[in-house]
C-alpha cells in the first residue's frame, strides 16, 4: 500500500545503502501522509 501510494511499484537492485535510504525516506513520507490531518489542525 505504501509503495503504490507514492508510485514505487517496481523495485530494482541499487545496492543496500541506496535501498535502505529509499525505504527510510518512503516510510517517513508515509508517516507524514497518514498524520497530515492532525498536522494541518495544529497550524494556526
Amino acid at each position: 500500500m505504501i509503495k503504490r501510494q507514492f508510485g514505487f511499484v517496481k523495485v530494482r537492485y541499487r545496492g543496500l545503502a541506496k535501498n535502505t535510504a529509499q525505504l527510510t525516506t518512503l516510510f517517513a513520507l508515509s508517516n507524514l501522509w497518514m498524520a497530515r490531518r492532525e498536522l494541518m489542525a495544529m497550524t494556526p
